[in-house]
């Protein structure tokens, strides 16, 4: 189990979050070159999950399938993951799966016990673009979301860039593990972004179905 403390940052441009990083104490550096992320959110036809979210029920599950690269025709080397809250912790279970086309969903999607013995169907798309920061002593991660886009989900194709809803925020994510709750005051302390509840699969149902 681990933290994740959300920013969800509106105004202001990507190179500006990273250049606040950068001067940050702590001396935040890129750990890996960035990525665009691609997600499908399952929920019960009664969107459940997506209402224990809003309501801020402090244990919950949100399942979905996520993979790296375009959104296309192939999904590659897809992963499905439960992410489990528990008050302010965090934690994730992961099923890798294997390369998929568009059209074999459904056969994918019997490989995963959840899908099979809970009832989730898939409800919403959503992509953005990742990159990853580390403190220097390597206790402290975090990812910048930036473009982030949101469509409802279709059997038959994966969507078009006509049919995605836009996000202009930027969501900062900062992780680390459970005993370092108190040095994270000083991470705080030199963020100048305000702490916010944010959930891409909230924001995306409310964009697509609201």
């Amino acid at each position: 189990m681990r933290y994740e403390r959300k920013y969800r940052i509106e105004g202001l441009s990507p190179p500006w979050v990273n250049q606040a990083l950068r001067s940050h104490p702590a001396s935040f550096r890129p750990l890996f070159p960035d990525r665009q992320v691609n997600n499908i959110y399952f929920d019960t036809p009664a969107l459940d999950e997506f209402y224990q979210n809003v309501a801020g029920t402090p244990h919950r599950r949100k399942h979905r399938l996520r993979w790296y690269g375009t959104v296309s025709e192939q999904l590659l080397s897809p992963v499905f993951e439960i992410k489990i809250k528990d008050g302010e912790l965090g934690s994730k279970e992961s099923q890798a799966l294997p390369t998929t086309p568009w059209s074999e969903l459904r056969t994918l999607f019997r490989q995963v016990p959840a899908l099979k013995y809970l009832p989730l169907r898939p409800v919403l798309i959503n992509s953005y673009q990742r990159s990853y920061w580390g403190s220097a002593d390597g206790r402290f991660r975090i990812t910048i979301d930036s473009e982030l886009n949101f469509a409802p989900f279709s059997w038959s194709h994966p969507p078009v860039k006509t049919q995605f809803f836009d996000d202009m925020a930027c969501v900062l994510e900062l992780k680390y593990e459970q005993e370092d709750d108190q040095a994270a005051q000083a991470i705080f302390a030199h963020l100048p972004f305000r702490l916010t509840k944010n959930s891409k699969y909230v924001m995306g149902v409310n964009m697509v179905m609201g």
